[in-house]
Protein backbone atom coordinates (compact mmCIF):
# COMPACT_ATOMS: atom_id res chain seq x y z
CA UNK A 1 0.00 0.00 0.00
CA UNK A 2 1.51 3.36 -1.20
CA UNK A 3 1.76 6.18 2.18
CA UNK A 4 -0.60 8.99 1.50
CA UNK A 5 0.18 12.18 2.35
CA UNK A 6 -2.47 15.47 2.91
CA UNK A 7 -0.98 18.62 1.24
CA UNK A 8 -3.26 21.75 0.47
CA UNK A 9 -6.47 19.94 -0.44
CA UNK A 10 -5.32 16.78 -1.80
CA UNK A 11 -4.35 13.39 -0.70
CA UNK A 12 -1.98 11.97 -2.63
CA UNK A 13 0.92 9.30 -2.54
CA UNK A 14 4.03 10.55 -0.05
CA UNK A 15 6.36 10.00 -2.75
CA UNK A 16 4.49 12.44 -5.11
CA UNK A 17 3.92 14.91 -2.27
CA UNK A 18 5.26 18.41 -3.01
CA UNK A 19 5.45 21.93 -1.82
CA UNK A 20 6.33 25.09 -3.79
CA UNK A 21 9.84 26.28 -3.35
CA UNK A 22 8.57 29.74 -2.93
CA UNK A 23 6.21 28.38 0.01
CA UNK A 24 7.22 30.75 3.16
CA UNK A 25 8.00 27.09 5.33
CA UNK A 26 10.70 26.69 2.83
CA UNK A 27 12.04 30.20 2.73
CA UNK A 28 12.14 31.41 6.29
CA UNK A 29 10.51 28.71 8.74
CA UNK A 30 8.09 30.66 8.64
CA UNK A 31 5.41 27.72 10.02
CA UNK A 32 4.41 26.17 12.93
CA UNK A 33 3.63 22.25 13.76
CA UNK A 34 2.11 19.59 16.08
CA UNK A 35 3.20 15.92 16.21
CA UNK A 36 0.18 13.64 18.00
CA UNK A 37 0.91 10.12 19.00
CA UNK A 38 -1.50 7.75 18.11
CA UNK A 39 -1.98 4.62 19.77
CA UNK A 40 -4.47 2.10 18.95
CA UNK A 41 -5.76 3.66 15.76
CA UNK A 42 -6.51 6.91 17.96
CA UNK A 43 -4.91 10.16 18.59
CA UNK A 44 -3.48 10.77 22.32
CA UNK A 45 -4.40 14.33 23.64
CA UNK A 46 -5.83 15.44 20.20
CA UNK A 47 -7.85 18.61 21.25
CA UNK A 48 -5.05 19.81 23.50
CA UNK A 49 -2.50 19.30 20.41
CA UNK A 50 -5.09 21.25 18.16
CA UNK A 51 -5.63 24.05 21.32
CA UNK A 52 -1.54 24.31 20.44
CA UNK A 53 -1.56 24.63 17.17
CA UNK A 54 -3.85 27.23 16.69
CA UNK A 55 -2.00 29.19 19.73
CA UNK A 56 1.44 29.04 17.51
CA UNK A 57 -0.11 30.07 14.68
CA UNK A 58 -1.57 33.07 16.18
CA UNK A 59 1.37 33.77 18.23
CA UNK A 60 2.96 34.07 14.40
CA UNK A 61 -0.30 35.79 13.15
CA UNK A 62 -0.98 32.95 10.96
CA UNK A 63 -4.78 32.29 10.77
CA UNK A 64 -5.76 28.81 11.13
CA UNK A 65 -6.72 27.34 7.43
CA UNK A 66 -9.75 25.49 8.17
CA UNK A 67 -11.62 25.09 11.91
CA UNK A 68 -10.24 22.46 13.78
CA UNK A 69 -12.93 19.62 13.69
CA UNK A 70 -12.16 19.97 9.85
CA UNK A 71 -8.70 19.50 10.32
CA UNK A 72 -9.66 16.52 12.26
CA UNK A 73 -11.19 14.41 9.61
CA UNK A 74 -8.05 15.18 7.47
CA UNK A 75 -6.15 13.64 10.69
CA UNK A 76 -8.25 10.70 11.24
CA UNK A 77 -8.47 9.97 7.38
CA UNK A 78 -4.42 9.93 7.01
CA UNK A 79 -5.00 7.36 10.10
CA UNK A 80 -6.99 5.10 8.36
CA UNK A 81 -5.59 5.28 4.55
CA UNK A 82 -2.14 4.51 6.50
CA UNK A 83 -3.06 1.83 8.70
CA UNK A 84 -1.57 3.55 11.54
CA UNK A 85 -2.07 1.86 14.68
CA UNK A 86 0.66 2.84 16.88
CA UNK A 87 2.81 6.40 15.12
CA UNK A 88 2.77 9.63 15.15
CA UNK A 89 0.25 12.40 13.09
CA UNK A 90 1.96 15.50 11.93
CA UNK A 91 0.40 18.67 10.86
CA UNK A 92 2.54 21.22 9.38
CA UNK A 93 1.05 25.23 8.63
CA UNK A 94 3.23 27.71 6.85
CA UNK A 95 2.29 31.43 5.93
CA UNK A 96 1.58 30.33 2.82
CA UNK A 97 3.15 30.78 -0.88
CA UNK A 98 5.00 34.17 -1.84
CA UNK A 99 7.66 35.58 -3.76
CA UNK A 100 10.43 36.12 -1.18
CA UNK A 101 10.71 38.85 1.04
CA UNK A 102 11.12 38.84 4.99
CA UNK A 103 7.32 41.08 5.18
CA UNK A 104 4.57 39.56 5.76
CA UNK A 105 2.90 39.00 1.85
CA UNK A 106 -0.84 39.92 1.71
CA UNK A 107 -3.65 37.62 0.40
CA UNK A 108 -2.16 34.38 0.99
CA UNK A 109 -3.37 31.31 1.70
CA UNK A 110 -1.95 29.36 4.99
CA UNK A 111 -0.40 26.09 3.10
CA UNK A 112 -1.36 22.85 4.84
CA UNK A 113 1.11 19.54 4.97
CA UNK A 114 -0.65 16.30 7.33
CA UNK A 115 0.83 12.97 7.32
CA UNK A 116 0.47 10.15 9.44
CA UNK A 117 2.85 7.24 10.12
CA UNK A 118 3.76 4.14 12.31
CA UNK A 119 6.15 4.12 14.79
CA UNK A 120 5.66 5.68 18.26
CA UNK A 121 8.98 6.36 20.24
CA UNK A 122 11.09 3.92 22.28
CA UNK A 123 10.24 0.80 23.96
CA UNK A 124 9.16 -0.27 27.19
CA UNK A 125 12.76 -2.40 27.44
CA UNK A 126 14.57 0.97 26.76
CA UNK A 127 12.88 2.72 29.47
CA UNK A 128 13.08 0.18 32.09
CA UNK A 129 16.70 -0.07 31.58
CA UNK A 130 16.95 4.27 31.56
CA UNK A 131 18.86 6.22 29.29
CA UNK A 132 21.85 8.28 29.23
CA UNK A 133 21.71 12.21 28.02
CA UNK A 134 24.23 15.11 27.19
CA UNK A 135 24.05 18.66 27.22
CA UNK A 136 24.23 21.23 25.07
CA UNK A 137 24.15 25.45 25.37
CA UNK A 138 20.90 26.22 24.97
CA UNK A 139 21.13 28.98 21.64
CA UNK A 140 17.66 29.26 20.31
CA UNK A 141 15.51 32.08 20.06
CA UNK A 142 13.29 33.91 22.61
CA UNK A 143 10.02 32.29 22.10
CA UNK A 144 10.48 28.67 22.30
CA UNK A 145 6.73 28.28 23.41
CA UNK A 146 5.93 28.90 19.67
CA UNK A 147 6.22 25.71 18.22
CA UNK A 148 7.14 26.80 15.20
CA UNK A 149 9.49 24.75 12.65
CA UNK A 150 12.97 26.87 13.15
CA UNK A 151 14.38 23.77 15.11
CA UNK A 152 18.30 23.89 13.93
CA UNK A 153 19.63 24.46 17.17
CA UNK A 154 17.50 21.56 18.46
CA UNK A 155 19.22 19.65 15.59
CA UNK A 156 22.43 20.40 16.43
CA UNK A 157 22.16 19.63 19.96
CA UNK A 158 20.31 16.23 19.21
CA UNK A 159 22.63 15.29 16.78
CA UNK A 160 25.58 16.31 19.22
CA UNK A 161 23.15 13.71 21.55
CA UNK A 162 23.78 10.65 18.44
CA UNK A 163 27.28 11.26 18.33
CA UNK A 164 28.10 10.95 22.11
CA UNK A 165 25.88 8.04 21.80
CA UNK A 166 23.09 9.78 24.15
CA UNK A 167 19.19 9.63 23.64
CA UNK A 168 18.95 13.20 24.42
CA UNK A 169 20.58 16.48 24.87
CA UNK A 170 19.44 18.86 27.58
CA UNK A 171 19.20 22.48 26.83
CA UNK A 172 21.70 24.50 29.07
CA UNK A 173 21.46 28.74 29.43
CA UNK A 174 24.38 30.04 30.46
CA UNK A 175 23.71 30.54 34.05
CA UNK A 176 23.48 26.85 34.44
CA UNK A 177 19.60 26.57 34.44
CA UNK A 178 18.47 23.31 32.37
CA UNK A 179 15.11 24.75 30.36
CA UNK A 180 14.17 21.02 28.09
CA UNK A 181 15.37 18.74 26.02
CA UNK A 182 16.04 19.10 22.43
CA UNK A 183 12.70 17.82 22.01
CA UNK A 184 11.17 16.86 25.56
CA UNK A 185 10.77 18.47 28.59
CA UNK A 186 12.92 17.71 31.48
CA UNK A 187 12.09 16.73 35.08
CA UNK A 188 14.08 16.13 38.02
CA UNK A 189 13.35 14.51 41.68
CA UNK A 190 14.64 16.39 44.69
CA UNK A 191 16.57 14.47 47.67
CA UNK A 192 12.71 15.17 49.37
CA UNK A 193 10.59 13.60 46.73
CA UNK A 194 8.99 16.79 44.93
CA UNK A 195 8.83 16.57 41.47
CA UNK A 196 10.45 19.73 39.48
CA UNK A 197 10.33 21.17 36.39
CA UNK A 198 10.49 24.57 34.41
CA UNK A 199 7.51 26.48 34.56
CA UNK A 200 5.89 27.52 31.33
CA UNK A 201 6.67 30.77 29.92
CA UNK A 202 8.58 32.23 26.57
CA UNK A 203 11.75 29.81 27.73
CA UNK A 204 10.14 26.77 27.15
CA UNK A 205 7.51 24.62 25.12
CA UNK A 206 4.52 23.81 27.06
CA UNK A 207 3.92 19.98 26.34
CA UNK A 208 0.89 18.57 25.84
CA UNK A 209 2.78 15.72 27.54
CA UNK A 210 4.24 17.67 30.43
CA UNK A 211 0.72 18.84 31.41
CA UNK A 212 -0.39 15.51 31.53
CA UNK A 213 2.11 14.18 33.68
CA UNK A 214 1.80 17.15 36.19
CA UNK A 215 -2.08 15.99 36.32
CA UNK A 216 -1.27 12.55 36.84
CA UNK A 217 1.03 12.97 39.29
CA UNK A 218 -1.09 15.60 41.43
CA UNK A 219 -3.97 12.97 42.02
CA UNK A 220 -1.19 10.64 43.18
CA UNK A 221 -0.05 13.27 45.75
CA UNK A 222 3.52 13.90 44.28
CA UNK A 223 4.42 17.34 45.88
CA UNK A 224 5.21 19.43 42.51
CA UNK A 225 6.76 22.53 42.30
CA UNK A 226 7.34 24.48 38.86
CA UNK A 227 10.44 26.35 38.77
CA UNK A 228 14.07 26.41 36.96
CA UNK A 229 16.43 24.54 38.06
CA UNK A 230 20.01 23.89 37.48
CA UNK A 231 22.26 21.55 35.81
CA UNK A 232 24.06 20.95 39.50
CA UNK A 233 20.77 20.48 40.66
CA UNK A 234 20.22 17.59 38.36
CA UNK A 235 23.26 16.25 38.46
CA UNK A 236 22.59 15.83 42.14
CA UNK A 237 19.20 14.97 41.75
CA UNK A 238 17.23 11.48 43.23
CA UNK A 239 16.02 10.61 39.76
CA UNK A 240 16.03 12.55 35.94
CA UNK A 241 13.28 11.78 33.37
CA UNK A 242 12.19 13.57 30.46
CA UNK A 243 8.62 13.98 28.70
CA UNK A 244 7.41 13.92 25.42
CA UNK A 245 4.25 12.87 22.84
CA UNK A 246 6.57 9.82 21.81
CA UNK A 247 8.71 9.93 24.72
CA UNK A 248 5.91 9.45 27.48
CA UNK A 249 8.44 9.53 30.60
CA UNK A 250 11.61 8.49 29.87
CA UNK A 251 14.17 7.97 33.01
CA UNK A 252 17.20 9.66 32.87
CA UNK A 253 19.94 7.66 34.32
CA UNK A 254 23.54 9.43 33.06
CA UNK A 255 24.20 13.07 32.43
CA UNK A 256 27.17 13.57 30.34
CA UNK A 257 29.55 11.00 32.46
CA UNK A 258 27.97 11.39 35.75
CA UNK A 259 25.33 8.67 36.88
CA UNK A 260 22.40 9.77 38.51
CA UNK A 261 21.28 8.78 42.12
CA UNK A 262 22.47 4.62 41.53
CA UNK A 263 22.02 4.51 38.22
CA UNK A 264 18.80 2.71 37.41
CA UNK A 265 15.17 4.47 36.88
CA UNK A 266 13.34 5.74 39.98
CA UNK A 267 10.76 4.96 41.65
CA UNK A 268 8.72 8.21 40.80
CA UNK A 269 9.97 8.14 36.81
CA UNK A 270 8.51 4.58 36.69
CA UNK A 271 5.02 5.34 38.43
CA UNK A 272 4.25 7.93 36.06
CA UNK A 273 5.55 6.07 33.31
CA UNK A 274 2.80 3.79 34.50
CA UNK A 275 0.08 6.05 35.25
CA UNK A 276 0.65 7.76 31.56
CA UNK A 277 0.44 4.42 29.71
CA UNK A 278 -3.06 3.85 31.89
CA UNK A 279 -3.94 7.17 30.59
CA UNK A 280 -3.26 6.74 27.08
CA UNK A 281 -5.14 3.73 27.10
CA UNK A 282 -7.99 4.56 28.40
CA UNK A 283 -7.81 7.95 26.47
CA UNK A 284 -7.94 5.83 22.80
CA UNK A 285 -9.76 3.33 24.10
CA UNK A 286 -13.28 5.04 22.31
CA UNK A 287 -13.75 7.36 19.19
CA UNK A 288 -13.89 10.52 21.68
CA UNK A 289 -9.96 10.46 21.46
CA UNK A 290 -10.95 12.38 18.30
CA UNK A 291 -13.47 15.35 19.75
CA UNK A 292 -11.80 19.02 19.43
Amino acid sequence: MSHVAYVNGRYTPHREAVVSIDDRATQFADAAYEVTCVWSGRPVDHAGHMTRLARSLSELSIAMPMSPAALTVICRELVSRNRVNRGIIYIQVSRGIAPRAHAFPARVKPSVIVTARGGAGPSDAVAEMGVKVTTAEDIRWKRRDIKATGLLPNVLARQAASAAKAYESLLVTPDGVVTEASASNAWMVAADGSLITHPTGNDILAGITRATILKLAREAGIPVTERAFTLKEALAAREMFLSGTTTFVMPVVQIGETTIANGAPGSVARDLRERYAAYVAQQTSTDAAWNV
